[in-house]
């Protein structure tokens, strides 16, 4: 069974401190992704940065997504549904210390889909995570952003040969869950 996995879709991301523009790139896929998701009755996940004064990142990144404020708020065109989860993260990883994996495995998911921000930094990790866990990690590479297309590149690279990641779009995802969905279950 597959999740999908919204990551760091917040204010701060997208039209604050940290944006660049190029991360809007990915709503109108991810919408569309997210719709086919929980039609096909699929959890969707939101873990977001959340972040206090002391964290780690603020060192690198400077003071962004800090918890409770409105850069932390995931923007209002990707807001949580009624039955989806939403999860907080202080670090790259949506699995770090956020109970994502309990989350998952409670809910019989083997295959997470990773979508959000950005591509080379909580992506990466998160993928990370995944994998060292043992769930299949699918990647529709047009909902999934970075800073510069370099480091689009060069994420999504790094996902497929080192997680076997399987590179896909929304759409074909989209197609997929509508596929499986419909399909009788064993037994019936």
């Amino acid at each position: 069974m597959e999740s999908v996995i919204v990551v760091d879709m917040v204010v701060d991301f997208l039209r604050g401190k940290l944006a660049t523009g190029r991360e809007t790139a990915v709503i109108e896929p991810l919408l569309s992704l997210l719709s086919a998701a929980r039609r096909s009755r699929r959890s969707v996940i939101y873990v977001s940065d959340a972040h206090l004064p002391h964290d780690p990142e603020l060192r690198v990144w400077g003071e962004h997504a800090m918890k409770g404020s409105e850069g932390a708020r995931i923007v209002a065109e990707l807001a949580p549904q009624n039955g989806d989860y939403v999860l907080e993260k202080r670090t790259y990883s949506a699995f770090f210390e956020t109970g994502l994996d309990s989350l998952l495995r409670s809910l019989g998911v083997d295959t997470v889909i990773l979508t959000g921000l950005h591509t080379h930094l909580c992506i990466r990790h998160s993928a990370a995570g995944a994998f060292f866990r043992g769930y299949r990690i699918l990647v529709p590479v047009d909902c999934v952003g970075a800073f510069t297309e370099q480091e689009q590149t060069s994420g999504l690279e790094y996902l497929r040969r080192n997680y076997g990641a399987e590179m896909t779009t929304s759409s074909n995802l989209a197609q997929r869950l509508s596929f499986e969905s419909s399909r009788p279950a064993d037994g019936e």
